[in-house]
């Protein structure tokens, strides 16, 4: 009796990781290192005008 116990909770665990693996979860998921955090410089704050202006304005610093 308690293998057919044991046997019915493998089963339903299996299940379990199946379906949660359907949405990138993972049990046995190896330990990552930490994202490479990248700093960027802030663009220069100019003043805002109400002068529509024709040309085309850079977007990147």
């Amino acid at each position: 009796m308690q293998a057919l116990i044991e046997m019915i909770i493998g089963f339903i665990a299996m299940l379990a990781a199946a379906a949660l693996a359907q949405f990138g979860v993972e049990s046995r998921a190896e330990p990552t290192s930490r994202p490479e955090v990248q700093r960027v410089t802030d663009c220069e704050k100019r003043p805002t005008s109400t002068v529509l202006v024709g040309t085309a304005a850079k977007r990147d610093c």
